[in-house]
């Protein structure tokens, strides 16, 4: 995993003259651009708010494409979108800074989806005072009106020029495409590329204070099938008949439960199906069953999640879970399938942690609060998953905002300038820093 050397020896300066104690010429002139700025960064989150981008709304993540296409080319960016036809996606937006090539290269993660498709009653921007609601408003477009915003203000002082900058918006991080591999492609490429990864989902926030997070959970997928001998009920639990499908399943759900809880890890079984005959749909979330109470039950079928906070930790959990379910009933079978579109974790690396305590110099020379840490039990999986074993990350540069993924999400509006000034400050300071991370 990289580490910046310049950021890690911050942890260890005890000397106020280890790093600015107040804000340059050029970080003045950034955070006053961004207060000029305000109403045509809020313009720019309604327009992006009111265009629906559900993720399999192609034609409208294409739309949200071209909005950004037109906001970073005037800004130096070379801008290309890539089409994600094999996947069922409408694709992806990347746009790429050349600066002076001797500072951190910097990756900015956002996505350009929402989770409300054009069937949903939830499609307008409607501002309330220093709260806006709509669709997105901060899960992502207020976090990409962030990205546009800092940049903005990078260039009107000047510091953008020497900036090496890769982004990547991608269309479908609410609803990946199939396969991973290649939905994730270009994203893990810019990564391996990269030596600091931004990510501009949302600002968290406890007891009014902004959080700082440096890692984000994994998410996947299991599934476990059981059989037994079907005949009467009768014969339950003899040596001929067995114990049947359901009550191997029980049997493996119960042990998960007893066994498997650790620090940083959460599994939920979401869906569980069981009879004489037991079936999926296509996409497995329905299911369907037949069954008496006199016959013994022949099929079982349980679906469900697992997060883990580090790659480690996902292998050792899954071995478990794998040896679990090799301990059969008398006269049961199982078996247990890991999904293939896995999101992996975000681990708190050292980097990461360095990273943050660049974000609270530049905190304190706003004159804002330094953030904690948030614990990455409340913070769900992202895209920056797939490129934190290349590179580090902090997460959550975006917009403060309320009830994302559901009708009424809100974003904070003062936010957008909090965010935008720190975003500007931090990757304008990264770029002057000697390029010189190790490679894993």
């Amino acid at each position: 995993m990289k580490i910046l050397p310049t950021l890690s020896a911050l942890l260890l300066a005890v000397s106020p003259v280890a790093a600015p104690a107040a804000l340059t010429a050029p970080e003045k002139k950034m955070a006053q651009t961004v207060e000029q700025e305000r109403d045509r960064t809020i313009s720019l989150l309604e327009r992006l708010v009111n265009v629906n981008s559900g993720s399999l709304n192609l034609a409208g993540v294409e739309e949200v494409g071209r909005m950004m296409r037109a906001e970073l080319e005037p800004l130096g960016f070379a801008v290309k979108w890539v089409p994600m036809k094999e996947t069922g996606r409408a694709g992806h937006l990347i746009a790429v800074h050349k600066g002076s090539g001797k500072g951190q290269r910097m990756l900015l993660i956002g996505h350009l989806d929402t989770v409300f498709e054009p069937d949903s009653p939830f499609q307008h921007f409607t501002r309330k005072g220093d709260q806006a609601e709509g669709p997105g408003a901060e899960d992502d477009k207020g976090g990409i009106t962030v990205m546009v915003a800092a940049l903005r203000a990078m260039q009107a002082a000047g510091t953008l020029k020497g900036a090496d900058i890769e982004i990547v918006l991608t269309g479908d991080e609410e609803d990946s495409g199939n396969p991973i591999a290649i939905a994730r492609r270009d994203l893990i490429e810019a990564g391996r590329r990269a030596d600091v990864a931004l990510d501009f989902e949302g600002l968290a926030s406890e007891n009014g204070a902004d959080m700082g997070s440096i890692a984000r959970r994994s998410a996947g997928s299991w599934e476990v099938r059981t059989t037994g001998k079907t005949g009467h009920s009768s014969g339950i639990f003899t040596e001929r008949a067995g114990n049947g499908a359901i009550y191997e399943l029980a049997r493996i759900v119960a042990a998960f439960r007893q066994e498997l809880p650790e620090q940083n890890l959460t599994f939920n079984v979401g869906l569980i199906v069981g009879g004489a005959t037991a079936s999926l749909d296509e996409a497995g979330i329905r299911g369907t069953a037949t069954g008496k109470t006199n016959i013994i039950p022949e099929t079982a079928i349980a679906r469900g999640d697992i997060r883990t906070l580090t790659k480690e930790q996902n292998e050792r959990v899954i071995a478990k879970m794998k040896a679990i379910v090799e301990k059969h009933l008398p006269g049961t079978g199982a078996e247990i399938v890991f999904g293939e579109d896995a999101y992996p974790p975000m681990a708190p690396t050292q980097g990461n942690k360095a990273l943050l305590e660049r974000l609270n110099l530049v905190n304190r020379d706003l004159g804002l609060q330094p953030m904690g840490t948030l614990d990455p039990l409340k913070r769900g999986a992202g895209d920056i998953g797939w490129v934190a074993e290349f590179t580090d990350g902090l997460v959550g540069l975006g917009a403060l905002g309320e009830g994302s993924h559901a009708p009424g999400e809100t974003v904070d509006l003062p936010s957008l300038d909090r965010q935008a000034k720190r975003a500007a400050i931090l990757m304008t300071r990264l770029s002057r820093e000697k390029r010189g991370a190790s490679k894993p």
